[in-house]
């Protein structure tokens, strides 16, 4: 008999092609008469497009969001939403953007709307990330859920293809850890599994073909579900080896995602037999961890945390953080499993899967060179 506890969303989504144009709707329905555009510089022209299509229900845009949401760069948005007298802010953009909307909330209480143009996902959870200094620290807050998330497939047409395979394998990682979380349920594997179909599906077609529209719309439909799969089941060993990594060596999210999450599944195969079926079920091959580094070659994405730019002497600082106050995980992580993986994560070796609680041996750096610089050539 099955035992689990479902918490369901409570955020509005609209999903479809041209709804940008409902967001002075939704932020109507909302009660919001003076908005606050969020977006990164790269952001800027579409956010004054919004900000055209808003009219005097536009008060200001803040286009300084950066990745891992600094807390410097919050206090600057914050201060410059109250000196506008925002009502509500709009975050344009993936989760730079949305992150800093979340911050902005929590503080303030203002309500959220959001209109992504990437595959993070972060607009369905309740998740908040913040860094300070190099230490990035991650709190699961209700009151930081968006009220409306517009999702519109025209605005990923022109996401260039590189980005748009690593921001859509970081939505799959949402998916492979929801599929084995410590409080998964059923509607969770079923959205899990629906999202890793969907993603495995369309990234393949994106990459050679990025403005077909059918798969976009399948990628960002695989990236709502595996958003909302993120934002109602517990996270796991993979988002605290990310968060660690790109908080402590500002490394790129996404990017970190797509590198890290072959290693980590390799890891956890032992305990979550249920769940590697299922990745399986989605990719060819017979294995999770090797089909996993193995699409993400096929796509052209990042396999190697030093080609991220992470230093080979921070390998040992960061096994310390991550099994430090550490998230659940279906097999107990330890410093000397973890430094193992990352060395190979950080090389771009194959993952390597033990039976049990053994750990792989850990090569030499200048081995690694020769396998590795063959397999990136």
């Amino acid at each position: 008999m099955k035992t689990f506890v479902h918490r369901g969303q409570i955020t509005k989504v609209v999903f479809g092609s041209g709804t940008r144009s409902r967001i002075p709707e939704e932020a109507d329905a909302l009660g919001s008469r003076r908005v606050l555009i969020l977006c990164t510089p790269g952001q800027a022209d579409q956010a004054a497009k919004m900000r055209d299509l808003l009219g005097a229900a536009a008060v200001g845009t803040f286009a300084e969001a950066a990745p891992h949401t600094p807390v410097d760069v919050t206090q600057k948005a914050l201060a410059y939403a109250r000196s506008v007298g925002a009502d509500c802010v709009l975050a344009i953009g993936g989760g730079s953007t949305i992150g800093l909307g979340k911050a902005i909330a929590v503080r303030t209480g203002l309500p959220q709307l959001a209109l992504p143009t990437t595959y993070a996902g972060s607009e369905m959870t309740p998740i908040l990330g913040e860094t300070e200094g190099r230490r990035k620290t991650t709190r699961r807050l209700p009151e930081v859920l968006l009220k409306t998330v517009v999702y519109d497939v025209d605005l990923t047409l022109t996401f260039p293809a590189a980005i748009s395979v690593v921001s859509g394998i970081n939505a799959m990682a949402h998916a492979v850890e929801a599929l084995y979380a410590q409080d998964r349920d059923p509607v969770a594997f079923l959205m899990a599994g629906e999202a890793l179909d969907s993603l495995t599906r369309s990234l393949p077609v994106i990459a050679r073909r990025p403005d077909d529209g059918e798969a976009r719309a399948d990628a960002l439909y695989g990236a709502w579900l595996a958003g909302t799969c993120l934002g109602t089941v517990g996270m796991a060993l993979h988002h605290k080896v990310c968060h660690v990594l790109g908080g402590t060596f500002g490394l790129p999210h996404a990017e970190t995602h797509a590198v890290v999450l072959p290693h980590v599944v390799a890891y956890n195969t032992p305990a979550a037999p249920e769940a590697m079926a299922r990745i399986v079920q989605a990719l060819p091959g017979d294995d999770a961890a090797n089909g996993l580094f193995d699409f993400a070659g096929r796509l052209g994405a990042p396999r190697a945390l030093r080609d991220l730019g992470m230093p080979e002497s921070g390998i040992e600082q960061a096994a310390e953080l991550i099994v430090r106050d550490g998230y659940w995980n279906p097999r107990p992580a330890d410093r000397t499993a973890v430094r193992a993986f990352l060395t190979r994560a950080w090389a771009g070796q194959t993952p390597w899967t033990s039976p049990g609680n053994g750990h792989p041996q850990t090569d030499s750096v200048s081995e690694h060179s020769i396998t590795t610089g063959a397999r990136h050539a």
